[in-house]
């Protein structure tokens, strides 16, 4: 992927969090879903659902969105009851301060009882956050290690995005995995370490060992 296609223009606010948080990392995967959480004017309805995978960096999102737009965050479908949903979406739509509500799927595979909060999530937008691509996910391993304090060679995100399963979830593990690995055997993070640990714990693709990388990010 060219460096063009992930470079994301973003205003400060939503280059990063609260003082807690990492940074934002925009790509192909959540480009759209940044876009269209900025844009609440352009919004049909004053609510809108925010679905993508644990890890994504969705409940980041919402934080984002609602410091910067004043609106309502419902993290999890489930968080909340229906008849408070309900009163939610209508709520927004009276005072026109938007409600985002984060879930796992769209409202089509929820288990909806009430008829009348059915009837409107019908209606909603809702915004996909996919797997992440390549210079995502190499950016994200990165961060990921600069909040733990470990400052990594360039080679070691390179080399294991080409060789791992792509998912928000395999690279959560995989950074867990060698920071473990790193205070116990008192060694620094690098392609030598990278490679025994992850492969000792099956976190990557064996026949893919050989590949050569191509950064093609920068």
């Amino acid at each position: 992927m060219a460096a063009a296609t992930r470079q994301i223009a973003l205003p400060l606010d939503w280059s990063a969090g609260g003082s807690n948080d990492g940074p934002l990392i925009v790509g192909t995967s959540n480009a759209d879903a940044v876009r269209y959480l900025r844009h609440v004017a352009t919004w049909p309805v004053r609510t809108a659902v925010l679905t993508g995978p644990r890890g994504s960096g969705r409940s980041l999102m919402g934080r984002l969105f609602a410091r910067d737009t004043g609106g309502r965050v419902i993290d999890g479908q489930n968080s909340v009851g229906e008849e408070e949903m309900f009163h939610a979406w209508n709520a927004a739509q009276a005072s026109g301060t938007p409600l985002l509500i984060i879930a796992d799927a769209p409202p089509a595979a929820w288990n909806v009882a009430l008829p009348d909060l059915a009837s409107r999530l019908a209606a909603v937008p809702v915004i996909v956050i996919g797997e992440p691509d390549d210079c995502l996910a190499r950016d994200l391993i990165d961060a990921l290690f600069a909040q733990r304090g470990i400052a990594l060679a360039p080679e070691v995100a390179s080399y294991i995005v080409p060789r791992m399963e792509r998912s928000y979830a395999m690279i959560h593990r995989i950074v867990a995995a060698l920071d473990a690995a790193s205070l116990e055997k008192g060694r620094r993070i690098g392609v030598r370490l990278t490679r025994e640990t992850l492969l000792s714990q099956g976190l990557i693709d064996p026949d893919l060992l050989e590949r050569q990388d191509t950064d093609t990010c920068r």
